[in-house]
């Protein structure tokens, strides 16, 4: 009986192979949770800070000001709706690819608060007044300022992308893959043998 073929030497089958279903799981899970989170917050938005003064809070730290934002922040962009959803809909299909191989769960979080931040805001853009894809985006949060002088008034999708950004950015920084690897690191058995056992976990 003729024993199968070694792998390659310096490189490990087992890391970058198929997407981790667990990993992928999250991914799908925070963009859920970030996405409902952003559509109740706006709702209780619209329906308790319409013509009202804006909410102080925390001695002038934050405050609720209902805003509509046809633009990127300070309002930039305000003429181009409509170009705003496509970069939406381009990040979304960079995503779902990227998913194709994802192995890592701290990337899972990440690109999960991207996503589900993009599409709060792409839903914003699609479904309201004016019209269909030049909709206006409904923020609510203000730092500083009643009426974002200091910082841009926000809701809780930009929230999540500006904390998905971050993320990768230290992922990146200390060298972690998507595909599980650790750069410098592709032919390291500690890695391998990781990437075993959470498998075979998730088989179990």
């Amino acid at each position: 009986m003729t024993a199968a073929p070694s792998a390659e030497p310096g490189r490990t089958d087992p890391v970058g192979g198929k997407p981790r279903p667990r990993a992928v799981g999250i991914l799908a899970g925070v963009a859920l949770v970030s996405l409902l989170a952003d559509l109740a917050t706006k709702h209780l938005a619209l329906a308790t800070l319409t013509d009202r003064e804006p909410v102080r809070l925390l001695g002038g730290l934050v405050y609720f000001s209902l805003t509509r934002n046809s633009g990127a922040a300070w309002s930039i962009g305000s003429d181009h709706t409509w170009v705003f959803p496509l970069i939406t809909i381009g990040v979304v299909g960079w995503i779902v690819w990227m998913a194709l191989r994802l192995r890592s769960l701290p990337w899972a979080i990440s690109l999960g608060l991207v996503l589900g931040g993009a599409l709060g805001n792409l839903t914003d853009r699609i479904f309201r007044a004016p019209s269909p894809f030049h909709g206006h985006v409904v923020d609510m949060i203000s730092l500083f300022d009643p009426y974002g002088q200091v910082w841009p008034v926000f809701n809780l999708a930009d929230s999540s992308l500006v904390s998905g950004v971050l993320l990768a950015v230290l992922l990146e920084l200390t060298g972690r893959q998507r595909d599980g690897r650790r750069a410098g690191r592709d032919g390291d058995p500690a890695d391998a043998t990781a990437t075993q056992a959470a498998d075979q976990r998730e088989r179990a």
